[in-house]
């Protein structure tokens, strides 16, 4: 006869829910096989959400460019969850992006993208936290229509694109935020006023 003790059912579900964790992330390698695009400037838009929205660590700004990589929407929120899960990651940038623009799902092809700056404590190396957020990141895009953009880490070492290799040194976690780039400034509104918006009222008028 042998004796043994079988798992108990609340191990094996930590042990579950653990392995399912792990599986919502993505390793350094797999982002960069996804074929993110490229920032063409990626300083600007960092020192961008850096002015607009001041993170401290635990901060994450997701925010949507439009093809010309000017920021229409952007929010930021801090993280709560203990656990570095993908799930609750993508479940919060989702909210937020509903929150601050339209979904794009009735786009053949997304035409804006989303990058997701996070700022955090430690230095610049990948982490298993990372991952979670790569991951929440691509499937929140995919459920709003946009296309998934850069994961960017901010630390007090400075900010780095993860995967791409680029960064710099400022802005950091602990620098001064700078002036509003040029990519956050809005669209000029029309202009009014004139001889033109004269002929066009009569026109309307007609």
């Amino acid at each position: 006869m042998t004796f043994g003790f079988a798992p108990s059912s609340a191990a094996s579900l930590s042990t579950s829910t653990s392995a399912t964790s792990a599986s919502r992330l993505l390793e350094p390698a797999e982002w960069a096989a996804a074929g993110i695009p490229l920032l063409r400037n990626p300083r600007e838009v960092v020192s961008g959400l850096h002015s607009r929205h001041r993170p401290r660590p635990t901060t994450a700004i997701v925010a949507v460019l439009d093809p010309e990589e000017r920021v229409r929407a952007s929010a930021s929120f801090t993280r709560r969850q203990a656990s570095s899960d993908g799930w609750v990651f993508r479940n919060a940038l989702l909210a937020q992006l509903r929150r601050v623009i339209p979904h794009d799902l009735r786009l053949r092809t997304p035409v804006r993208t989303a990058v997701l700056l996070y700022c955090r404590d430690g230095d610049a190396r990948w982490t298993e936290e990372d991952g979670a957020w790569m991951w929440g990141l691509r499937d929140a895009c995919t459920l709003h229509g946009l296309r998934c953009g850069a994961y960017i880490t901010l630390t007090r070492d400075g900010w780095q694109v993860l995967g791409e290799g680029r960064g710099g040194r400022r802005p950091n976690a602990d620098s001064v935020p700078e002036p509003f780039a040029l990519s956050e400034a809005p669209p000029p509104l029309p202009r009014t006023g004139g001889s033109a918006s004269e002929v066009m009222r009569r026109a309307a008028a007609r």
